[in-house]
């Protein structure tokens, strides 16, 4: 019997979570008609062997090749339908892909589901649930590209007391949880493989919109994942730099969309140096990123947690490194050619 859906697991290095992943998947209640591949990018660890000893289908590459190279090794080799992409430190919770297979009906293209930050107790737990950077991009997005607009979305979300709940079209999933319809994949182009990390699953979103009849995205929050941030400052900012990477490569290859940068950081730059005239200045630097992320202020007084008052410079140091990745992003990838349409794989049918 065909599967239902194949299951790709890209890892680097990531034995334990990828044993934990498995684990997970066994427990779910349409395991059966699962097909699950796990892709070992180049890892120096026993990701392999740790795999093999699940019963699932592992591919190895020789060295490490990226995760959008990953994924579509893991996708040249599925047989269903339907490929679902999971990251190695994510667990899937009961009833995980039932839900989304369930939200697939004519002109949808793909179901991504929610992405649940996972620490060990402490404040970047608190700060990583109250600014899951895991969350879609919504449709909105897709109804202009100039920098004003984008710009008002980006207060929008920062000001906005509730984060969106329920099934809805959206623009982009998060790498962590998303599922496609596996010849739309293919006829978007499959991942671009010079994405090494970052802004590789928003790339093959806008090709899928604009390939596949309808392109519907849609997003469903009861199909959910526990993603196990390690609880480490260093790493947040060190995903701030990577995904400022990525988004320079974008912008590269999509002209018309606009640069992701963030004006909190110049701001405040600009105000703690003008404090050496007007010393009144570093109160108002102080004072600004609570302005531009309220988030972390209305919890502290709501909850009486004064820690969440460090969310907005953790913010601002976020959207730093972010930026100073796109700045590096945009000279490294300053001699590649954009490209508008996407470059079709071939397809064939597989036999059931």
């Amino acid at each position: 019997m065909p599967a239902d859906i194949s299951v790709i697991i890209p890892s680097l290095n990531g034995a334990a979570g990828v044993d934990r992943c498995l684990r997970a998947l066994s427990a779910q209640p349409n395991r059966s008609r699962m097909e699950i591949i796990v892709v070992d990018d180049g890892s120096a660890d026993h990701t392999a062997a740790v795999a093999m000893a699940h019963g699932v289908t592992v591919i190895s590459h020789p060295r490490n090749l990226g995760v959008a190279a990953a994924r579509n090794t893991g996708a040249s080799a599925a047989t269903a339908d339907v490929v679902v992409f999971l990251d190695d430190d994510c667990e899937p919770e009961p009833g995980w892909a039932e839900h989304l297979l369930a939200c697939y009906a004519e002109g949808v293209a793909g179901v991504g589901g929610a992405v649940v930050p996972s620490t060990p107790p402490g404040y970047l737990a608190g700060y990583l649930n109250r600014n899951n950077p895991l969350s879609p991009l919504e449709l909105n997005l897709a109804r202009g590209n100039s920098i004003p607009y984008r710009f008002f979305l980006y207060l929008q979300r920062q000001w906005s007391h509730r984060d969106r709940t329920g099934q809805r079209d959206v623009y982009s999933f998060a790498g962590a949880n998303m599922s496609f319809r596996r010849k739309a994949v293919f006829e978007a182009g499959l991942f671009d493989e010079r994405f090494r990390f970052g802004a590789e699953e928003l790339d093959l979103c806008l090709r899928l919109s604009r390939s596949s009849p309808g392109g519907r995205l849609v997003f469903t929050p009861q199909s959910r994942v526990l993603h196990y941030f390690k609880p480490e400052l260093r790493d947040t900012l060190r995903r701030g730099w990577r995904y400022g990477i990525g988004a320079a490569r974008l912008h590269r290859k999509w002209p018309m969309l606009p640069p992701t940068v963030y004006p909190g950081p110049a701001l405040v730059l600009l105000l703690v140096a003008a404090a050496v005239w007007i010393p009144a200045f570093i109160a108002a630097a102080l004072l600004v990123p609570h302005a531009l992320h309220p988030r972390g202020l209305r919890h502290a007084v709501r909850h009486r947690q004064p820690a969440a008052l460090l969310d907005a410079y953790v913010q601002l140091a976020q959207e730093a490194c972010g930026n100073a990745g796109f700045l590096v992003g945009s000279w490294r990838f300053r001699r590649l050619a954009p490209q508008y349409e996407p470059r079709a794989r071939p397809w064939r049918e597989r036999a059931p």
